[in-house]
This record gives structure tokens, sequence and C-alpha cells, in this order.
């Protein structure tokens, strides 16, 4: 069975924080992939956001 494992975060050292937390236990053999998406958004008082998002495919 496959399986994903969704990350969302708006700094992207604590989504390579979160992700190395989860890698570390997931036996390598079950990686199937890795996805990762960055998004920028400009607020009304001229401030940029992030949104660094990750998704990690495996097997069950």
């Amino acid at each position: 069975m496959i399986q994903v494992k969704v990350f969302d975060y708006e700094h992207e050292k604590d989504l390579e924080m979160e992700m190395n937390s989860f890698l570390e236990i997931l036996d390598e053999k079950k990686l199937v992939d890795i996805k990762y998406h960055v998004a920028a958004l400009k607020e009304e008082e001229e401030e940029q956001i992030y949104c660094f998002t990750a998704m990690i495919v495996y097997k069950v």
C-alpha cells in the first residue's frame, strides 16, 4: 500500500526539521518519492508570506 505524509510550513527550516524527523523513522527501502513546492503570497501591508510544502510518498 502507498501512503503520503504532507508537510506545510511558513519557514523552510521548520519544514526541513519535520521532514528529517519523519525520514529518520522511515525505512529507506519504503521511500518512493518526495515532492516539494514553494508559494509566495503578498498581503495587504506589502508583507510577503511564503508557504513551503512537501509530500513524502512511501510504502507501508
